[in-house]
């Protein structure tokens, strides 16, 4: 927890304050059942009313004064508490921003929203507690024992006795909880991708009437869930019981030894009153230490799990990088490049990668699957970086410059087209934000979306919901390009991005670019022949290796894999 804390920055004086309540509440609660004694002892014992009065009165003040400091206590804990929280939260989400692809493929999507909601909750809750019960209970430990101790110090060993069961148990206590809570949170990760996956897939989900499969997939980990969190839970269940019997036998115990007391003339019953009180006081902060035991106990798997998160170092960074280098132009090189998603894999995804490519030249990429043809792309933004070897955009190393200059001089249409929720025109602005009207028009018209876009109603103020519900794949797929466009990229990488565009338009597309986008180099990944004949030179890979390099006619006339999707295509489509 002491990692986290420089997170309540911004909160400190909150932090200050809740403490200097949290005193103030309880020199005063302590010192109630003294002045009650005084009552008992002096006041009713004299048939002295207006001391009675007086005391009474007093009490009657320090418990209102009490009150208010507490509940100041409890407000001054939330802020800071809830600002703390959010700096960690702010934090933490920013930090997977900076992930490279490889950071994130190591933690699951379900398991990093875990940690931003379920795990951050949970460490609030024990900052809260801690902040106002680790210093409410020991400055009432110690003044009770100082009270108890002053008004019978032989009475006050009885205490001693229960306290060191109670600290071994305590101490058993942790070493069973932590992993049992540790395992349920895991159990929550495994049930918060079950959901998020067929949340995702609905529509596949209900297209092949999977519907019953889903919800036994989700009973499978609801269940296993409910059985952490039972066997987690069964040592809260045992705990809380052993305390407060450890606190009632204490209780019994000064009621049977300080009776016999009063009874023997040793002790006035005002005395015995209050050193009940104290007693009680003093059991009560140790029951309070527990359960922010308790509670730090169950948050050390939440604090573990988001320190992880936190010191996870990306594995590409631009701390080296020239702040002022720019990407000039789209001129792209690779000599001798390798590639393997994890350091310690057999095989290379990409092996021994030789390729220079132009400014301003169109290639295409074609291969069958797993022939690494994406992972060759997502190599030129620094996606994921090269094992050996060197790669250079616009003249220079890529690691020469700064993420956002080399991703700002690269534009990606990727596999999977992602919309987000709003309108079409602001989804369009994630390309450029201070896009013009005209300007976003101009792309649209390129990548044949504008005609679509003005038959809805509202136009280009058309919401689109979530992920892009209500239009067609074709029609998302064309809206990604408009967007890429209108980022004015030196690079330009299409990623199979008209699989769902018919051919007549995909044709209008690439007849777009050569007038809008020129002097742009252009990658085109596709399945479809037809959609990179045209391209400048074609790249075939197979294996991660380069298999061959040349036009659609110098390919089909040499290349035996290139002539064979060629031929097969050709087939299908006059079938």
């Amino acid at each position: 927890m002491t990692k986290l804390l420089k997170y309540a920055k911004g909160k400190l004086i909150f932090v200050i304050l809740t403490p200097l309540m949290v005193i103030c509440e309880v020199m005063l609660e302590v010192r109630i059942p003294f002045l009650l004694a005084n009552i008992v002892d002096i006041g009713i014992k004299n048939s002295d009313l207006d001391y009675v009065y007086r005391t009474g009165g007093m009490m009657i003040v320090m418990a209102l004064l009490s009150l208010v400091f507490g509940a100041l206590a409890a407000r001054f804990a939330s802020v800071a508490g809830v600002g703390f929280a959010c700096n960690v939260r702010e934090s933490l989400f920013g930090k997977t921003q900076d992930f490279s692809f490889s950071n994130i493929d190591k933690f699951s999507t379900a398991s990093i929203v875990t940690r931003l909601t379920t795990d951050i909750n949970t460490i609030q809750n024990a900052f809260m507690m801690s902040i106002r019960i680790l210093f409410r209970a020991p400055i009432m430990f110690v003044m009770a024992i100082i009270y108890a101790i002053r008004i019978n110090a032989r009475l006050s060993l009885v205490f001693f006795v229960i306290a060191p069961i109670l600290v071994a148990f305590l101490a058993v206590f942790a070493s069973i909880a932590f992993p049992r809570f540790r395992k349920l949170m895991s159990r929550v990760d495994k049930i918060n991708s079950v959901i998020q996956q067929n949340l995702i897939s609905i529509r596949v989900v209900k297209a092949y009437v999977r519907a019953r499969h889903e919800k036994d997939k989700f009973k499978l980990s609801n269940d296993e869930l409910r059985d952490s969190a039972v066997f987690a839970e069964k040592v809260l269940i045992l705990a809380f019981p052993i305390m407060m019997a450890a606190m009632f036998s204490c209780v019994i115990s000064v009621m049977w030894f300080g009776g016999n007391l009063v009874i023997g003339g040793l002790m006035l019953t005002g005395e015995l009153i209050s050193f009940i009180t104290y007693i009680t006081q003093i059991l009560m902060s140790l029951m309070m230490v527990s359960m922010i035991f308790v509670m730090l106990t169950m948050s050390r798997a939440s604090v573990g799990r988001v320190i992880e998160l936190l010191e996870e170092d990306p594995d590409i960074n631009d701390d080296e990088a020239d702040r002022d280098l720019v990407v000039e132009n789209g001129e792209i090189e690779f000599k001798k490049v390798c590639f393997k998603y994890k350091k310690d894999a057999a095989k290379n995804v990409l092996e021994d990668i030789n390729l220079k490519i132009k400014s301003g030249e169109t290639i295409g990429i074609i291969g069958g699957t797993g022939s690494a043809k994406t992972t060759l792309v997502q190599l030129i933004p620094r996606l994921y970086d090269i094992n050996s070897g060197e790669l250079y955009v616009g003249g220079h190393s890529v690691k020469d410059y700064t993420i956002e200059h080399l991703r700002g001089g690269v534009s990606m249409v990727l596999q999977k087209n992602v919309l987000f929720s709003g309108t079409i025109i602001e989804n369009l602005r994630w390309g450029n934000p201070e896009a013009t009207q005209e300007e976003i028009v101009q792309v649209c018209k390129v990548a044949q979306a504008h005609d679509f876009i003005n038959s809805f109603p509202d136009g280009y103020q058309t919401d689109l919901g979530q992920g892009g519900v209500n239009i067609s794949g074709g029609q998302k797929q064309r809206l990604c390009i408009a967007r890429a466009l209108l980022k004015k990229p030196k690079i330009l990488i299409l990623d199979d991005s008209t699989s769902a565009i018919d051919t007549e338009t995909d044709a209008k597309i690439r007849e777009g670019f050569k007038n809008l986008i020129a002097d742009t180099t252009t990658i085109i990944i596709a399945q479809r022949i037809k959609s990179i004949e045209t391209a400048d030179r074609i790249i075939v890979l197979d294996d991660g290796k380069i298999n061959d390099i040349g036009t659609h006619e110098e390919l089909l006339a040499r290349n035996k894999i290139y002539s064979e999707v060629y031929y097969s295509q050709q087939e299908g489509s006059v079938a």
